[in-house]
């Protein structure tokens, strides 16, 4: 049994979401620190107050996601420009 068996049905969504964009990005079996680093980061975003909505950290996810294989980032390349650019 996993741990987020028990969580709130949002976490369980939200695990669920960065499991298959975990699987997408190639972190899939075999890839633990590389993965690892990604679900926390993914796991740990919040989702942007006011008017944004709901499903706008999805889409900058998406968007930042993109223009990362566009550029053929990988690695730590990747994650350093995923996190500069999830956070603007």
């Amino acid at each position: 049994m996993t741990p987020f068996a028990t969580a709130a049905p949002g976490q369980q969504n939200k695990m669920k979401a960065c499991n298959e964009q975990a699987n997408e990005k190639g972190f899939g079996e075999g890839k633990g620190e590389e993965r690892k680093a990604f679900m926390k980061e993914c796991l740990s975003a919040k989702p942007e107050k006011g008017g944004g909505g709901k499903g706008t950290q999805q889409n900058k996810m998406k968007t930042c996601n993109k223009e990362a294989g566009e550029k053929k980032l990988t690695g730590d390349e990747r994650k350093k420009f995923m996190s500069d650019c999830l956070s603007n």
